[in-house]
């Protein structure tokens, strides 16, 4: 696997939820607004995934017992792989690769409550 190009893609959802985070960020900024929940969130998708082109497996491997079926009926994944994010939010990602390249498709960026909706997490 290593030696391979390493490309980042977003899924449709995850390129959404970036795009409008990244407009917030922008309005924030406008405002004069300097340190916001929402610059640290953006701030660390950046981090990781400039972390995941040089180590694509910098994330927590999602057993396949625990994959949410949501993932693989959509994505049709067989490897699941999440990253802390700030503020408790996640990253969900799923590694495809070829004998060409190593593509990390980031398929989620998902706020606490909603990760543990989706992976089935009970509050206590």
């Amino acid at each position: 696997m290593m030696g391979k190009p390493i490309r980042i893609v977003l899924s449709e959802e995850a390129s959404i939820q970036y795009g409008e985070l990244n407009k917030i960020v922008g309005e924030e900024t406008r405002k004069g607004i300097t340190n916001s929940i929402h610059q640290q969130l953006l701030k660390s998708i950046k981090q990781k995934i400039e972390l995941l082109k040089i180590n694509p497996q910098a994330g927590i491997h999602v057993p396949k017992n625990l994959m949410p079926k949501i993932y693989v009926n959509k994505y049709d994944v067989d490897n699941l792989w999440k990253i802390d994010l700030s503020g408790y939010w996640r990253m969900i990602y799923t590694l495809r690769t070829t004998e060409i390249e190593i593509t990390n498709f980031i398929l989620d960026i998902l706020d606490h409550e909603t990760y543990d909706k989706v992976f089935g997490y009970k509050k206590k």
